[in-house]
C-alpha cells in the first residue's frame, strides 16, 4: 500500500531490556524501533545508545527515531539529547512543546516555548537531524490547529508533528485532524484507546485505522513512520498480533 515502516515504540515495554525488545520487534516482523529516553537509551549516555544501535541494526531492524522528553524549558539542553541520538544513528528527534495546553498557556510562556523550539531545531539541523513535536494534550501540539499554529511560528524545515488519535476522539475527528496536518506529520503513534484510555487489540477501532492508512496512502506527503506505542495489559506476547494487525493495515504480511 504506501512505503510507510511499520515499527515499536520501546517504551510500549519499559520493564523490558533493549534485546528482548529487539528480539520481540524483529520475532513479529517490524521495520524500525523508536528508541525511548526514560529509560532505554538515557540522554547523554553515548556508550549505551551506540550498544542498542548495534542490537537493533544487528538483528535486521533500523533505528526510526529517539523518542526525548525534551518539553524546550528555558533551562533544558538539547545537546545531551542529541548526543544519544546521534550514537543510535537517529535522524529525527521527538519532542515536547511544552508543559501547558493552547488554550491555557500565557502569551509569554507560549513566545518562550516557540523561541526555545527554533533554537533546538537549529542545533539539532547543523547535527543532520529533524525534531518532531508530539502531538499531544498538555502541550502547544494539543490539536490540528494548535500543532500548525506551532509549526508555522517556529518556522523551521527541521522540525515536523507526529500525530495519533486524540484521546476520545470518534473516528470523523481524529481522521480530520490527520488530515489538516498530513503535510507535516513524519510519524504516527499507532494504538487503539476507547472510550477514553481503555486500551484495546489495535483491530477493535479498525474503522479508524483502515481509514487512516488509506487517507495516509493517498497523500503526497505520508508519514514515514507507524510505530505501535501501547498494547494490552503491557503484554509482550500480545505484539505478535498487534504487529500483524499494523502491517495487515499497511497491506503487508507479516
Amino acid at each position: 500500500m504506501t512505503g510507510i515502516r511499520a515499527g515499536l515504540c520501546s517504551v510500549t515495554f519499559r520493564a523490558l531490556p533493549p534485546e528482548r525488545i529487539v528480539a520481540l520487534a524483529a520475532a513479529a516482523g517490524l521495520d524500525v524501533i523508536e528508541w525511548g529516553g526514560d529509560v532505554h537509551v538515557p540522554p547523554g549516555d553515548v556508550d549505551r545508545a551506540a550498544e542498542v544501535a548495534r542490537m537493533t541494526t544487528d538483528a535486521g531492524l533500523a533505528v526510526a527515531s529517539y523518542g526525548s522528553y525534551f518539553r524546550a524549558g528555558p533551562e533544558e539542553s538539547l545537546t545531551a539529547v542529541l548526543d544519544s541520538a546521534a550514537a543510535l544513528g537517529a535522524d529525527r528527534v521527538r519532542v515536547w512543546a511544552g508543559e501547558h495546553g493552547s488554550a491555557e498557556v500565557s502569551a509569554h510562556e507560549r513566545a518562550r516555548v516557540v523561541t526555545r523550539l527554533r533554537a533546538a531545531a537549529v542545533e539539532a539541523a547543523s547535527r543532520g537531524i529533524g525534531l518532531a513535536l508530539e502531538f499531544h494534550g498538555g502541550t502547544l501540539a494539543d490539536t490540528a490547529p494548535a500543532t500548525l499554529e506551532l509549526l508555522h511560528e517556529v518556522d523551521h524545515p527541521m522540525l515536523s508533528t507526529y500525530w495519533q488519535p486524540t484521546v476520545g476522539a470518534p473516528v470523523p475527528v481524529a481522521l480530520e485532524e490527520f488530515r489538516r496536518l498530513v503535510p507535516r506529520v513524519s510519524a504516527a503513534h499507532v494504538f487503539s484507546w476507547w472510550p477514553r484510555t481503555e486500551r484495546h487489540p489495535l483491530r477493535s477501532r479498525s474503522a479508524l485505522w483502515t481509514r487512516f492508512f488509506a487517507d495516509a496512502a493517498a497523500s503526497a506527503h505520508p508519514p514515514r513512520d507507524a510505530l505501535l506505542e501501547f498494547v494490552p495489559d503491557d503484554a509482550p506476547e500480545l505484539l505478535a498480533g498487534e504487529a500483524a494487525a499494523l502491517l495487515g493495515f499497511l497491506g503487508r504480511q507479516p
